[in-house]
């Protein structure tokens, strides 16, 4: 089992990140003879950098970013906890990519796994899934704009390179995420400035409104089923 997870997140970070695929295969056609311990150790070695593979080529980054602005929309920046945002992004997120770790796990890691087909072989079936989600969750103005910088001149989006996508598309998830949220804070920010107005106008300006818009911002959020939406509608944005 653990021999299987070692591999599994290998093939990801391999795929994703072309220049660790071919020292990766250098590395492991030198390490044919070695004992299988040496090889997960190895193995592990490199799985170091996972955080940032989720982070870069996931849906992790739109919705830890929406999460959190979602506290300061309603007033409470400190609640839900910074660890329950992260581990309902984590989850989220692997909902979310589940089509493409099925993909992955089909086409690439299984036949791995058997022998069927080489290392090359496996990294480039589990790019394409990968890279499939990436070009469909990316801006075309923000994927032209690393195009040009990088000086390509791709044929077709097949040809794109990871070094060129993988910004293209932290950049238009986080436009994306920026977007979600500005529709989010506009009907908490009416309670707020109805709040003001309502203080002003008693003269009671010495209360912060924050206070007296807490308890209605709450109460608008869990008469709307504010969750369900909100989940909802992340997920969806990726079909």
């Amino acid at each position: 089992m653990k021999n299987k997870i070692v591999i599994t997140n290998l093939v990801l970070l391999t795929a994703v990140y072309p220049a660790v695929a071919e020292q990766t295969q250098e590395i492991l056609n030198q390490l044919n003879n070695l004992d299988i311990t040496l090889k997960i150790l190895f193995l592990i070695t490199i799985l170091s950098i996972a955080p940032a593979l989720l982070i870069t080529i996931t849906s992790f980054t739109r919705i830890v970013i929406i999460l959190s602005l979602l506290r300061h929309a309603l007033g409470i920046p400190q609640t839900p906890p910074n660890q329950v945002i992260i581990a309902l992004s984590l989850f989220l997120t692997f909902f979310i990519m589940k089509p493409v770790f099925d993909d992955i796990n089909q086409n690439a890691l299984q036949p791995y796994l058997k022998k069927e087909i080489g290392d090359l072989e496996a990294l480039e079936k589990a790019k394409t899934p990968i890279k499939k989600f990436m070009l469909t969750n990316t801006r075309k103005e923000d994927l032209k704009l690393f195009i040009d910088l990088a000086e390509e001149k791709p044929k077709s989006p097949e040809e794109v390179s990871m070094t060129a996508l993988i910004p293209a598309f932290m950049i238009s998830e986080i436009k994306t995420a920026f977007e979600i949220v500005f529709v989010i804070f506009l009907p908490f920010l009416i309670i707020d400035l109805l709040i003001a107005s309502i203080l002003m106008s008693m003269g009671m300006m010495m209360i912060p409104p924050m206070l007296i818009s807490l308890p209605f911002k709450l109460v608008l959020f869990i008469m709307a089923d504010g969750w369900e939406l909100l989940t909802k509608a992340l997920v969806e944005s990726y079909r």
